[in-house]
């Protein structure tokens, strides 16, 4: 039975639907490591002075990663490839970079920070995104800075576009 709804969408003459992923590895001190693999999507967000880009994001089960690839004039065609500087979250005037944030469970409590170091690769091709981001943040319940190493891997850019405006 399984089989058959698997392959229902084929039968149907639609090919499933392709689904991009994030992998993430979380290393807390003084020996926490946390690694999560979890359904991700991608797509262009606007609305206000700024703030076009794309927003990629996955979560499951309150492990997640969310990265803003912030690109003022940027079509959603050409996505520059290659390295993006690393901004912090209260960067308005950075014409250009990347803001990476994660949110993990450890021992049934939840944990989250933004990356204040590091660096984030972007490659598109064809309507399709693979990012790695890697860096440190400092999260008030660590003793020390945690590390992210966060690969978004042959994430589709959906045709919608959602509002990556900052709330506090």
């Amino acid at each position: 039975m399984g089989v058959a709804l698997a392959l229902l969408p084929a039968a149907c003459g639609r090919a499933p639907e392709h689904v991009g992923r994030v992998r993430a590895l979380v290393a807390r001190p003084p020996k926490d490591t946390i690694r999560f693999d979890v359904p991700a999507d991608a797509r262009r967000c606007g609305g206000g002075t700024g703030s076009e880009g794309f927003l990629l994001q996955g979560s499951n089960q309150g492990n997640g990663v969310v990265v803003w690839l912030r690109a003022r004039g940027t079509r959603a065609d050409s996505l520059p490839d290659g390295p993006w500087p690393l901004l912090q979250r209260g960067d308005t005037v950075s014409p250009r970079g990347a803001t990476v944030g994660v949110r993990y469970v450890l021992n049934e409590v939840a944990h989250g920070l933004t990356l204040d170091s590091g660096a984030v690769e972007v490659r598109a091709t064809g309507g399709v995104i693979t990012l790695v981001a890697r860096g440190t943040g400092v999260e008030v319940a660590a003793a020390g800075r945690v590390a992210l190493e966060a690969s978004f891997n042959a994430v589709p850019l959906e045709p919608d576009t959602v509002s990556c405006r900052a709330r506090p």
